[in-house]
């Protein structure tokens, strides 16, 4: 396959959120988006797909030593090289790939956060760094992308923590700080063991109405002369935002499965939020 079939197939199968938020941007502007939420997929799948720590980090390695070579122009991988094609300027963003490449590195040293600002260092790291790459890729001021949508990136991390809750805990990962857990009763071993509790579904109250807070107060400071041109981020907020109403219905039950939207609900919601 050709490098745009291998980044269609890696970031947004059919059916997935991906797919169809990436379905509202400009159609000119879908190639260079694709191949950015492949290279965020790749990141993911090295430190949380990956159970030894030390393939891990040599896989790590690799990708710190392909994304210079993307920068010299001499790209390998298949995501490398629709970025080679797509991204205007390789060089003026390669500050921010190596930024991203670290912020997945933390979940490799790091699976426990004392509080919400630890937390949220890794929120920005990740989420707010590919966010605003995102952004800057068709925003009409680019270099102000990254003020308002980096808070976007943040907060659609969150609530991704939110619906990932059971998985992220089955793979020895807990994205809920432990003074939260603390201060709800609710343990390590709760998760991990799919102990469901009054006390958890006040926890999980708490965590999903401030992910959705968050993304409602990301959302709407994002300026009305970027709106048209951002339409796959807020298409992602949209359906974050049904996924969380959708948590909620279900009575928070995610230590046991990933609820999901169907995916005529998911294009739905995408294009409504164009």
């Amino acid at each position: 396959m050709n490098f745009d079939e291998y980044c269609q197939q890696k970031a947004a199968p059919p059916g997935s959120s991906t797919y169809y938020a990436l379905r509202q941007a400009p159609t000119a502007s879908q190639p260079l988006l694709t191949a950015l939420f492949a290279l965020r997929r790749e990141f993911e799948e090295t430190v949380k797909e990956t159970s030894d720590p030390t393939i891990g980090r040599t896989k790590l390695a690799w990708w710190q030593n392909e994304i210079a070579a993307l920068a010299s122009g001499s790209p390998s991988h298949p995501v490398s090289k629709a970025l080679a094609a797509y991204l205007p300027d390789v060089k003026g963003e390669y500050p921010a790939l190596q930024a991203l490449l670290a912020g997945f590195e933390i979940d490799l040293d790091q699976a426990r956060y004392l509080d919400y600002p630890n937390l949220r260092r890794y929120m920005q790291s990740v989420g707010g760094t590919f966010a605003s790459l995102v952004a800057r890729a068709t925003a009409k001021d680019a270099a102000q992308a990254p003020v308002w949508a980096a808070p976007l990136g943040e907060a659609l991390t969150l609530a991704q923590f939110v619906a990932e809750t059971g998985n992220d805990a089955r793979h020895g990962r807990i994205y809920i700080p432990i003074d939260e857990m603390q201060r709800f009763n609710v343990t390590a071993a709760d998760l991990i063991n799919r102990k469901y509790s009054d006390a958890f579904t006040e926890l999980m109250r708490f965590e999903t109405g401030r992910a959705r807070a968050t993304l409602q107060t990301a959302l709407a400071a994002v300026p009305a002369h970027e709106r048209r041109a951002q339409r796959t981020l807020l298409a992602l907020v949209a359906l974050a935002s049904a996924l969380l109403d959708e948590i909620e219905r279900d009575g928070y039950h995610v230590l046991h499965q990933r609820i999901a939207l169907t995916p005529i609900r998911k294009l739905w919601i995408a294009w409504r939020a164009r």
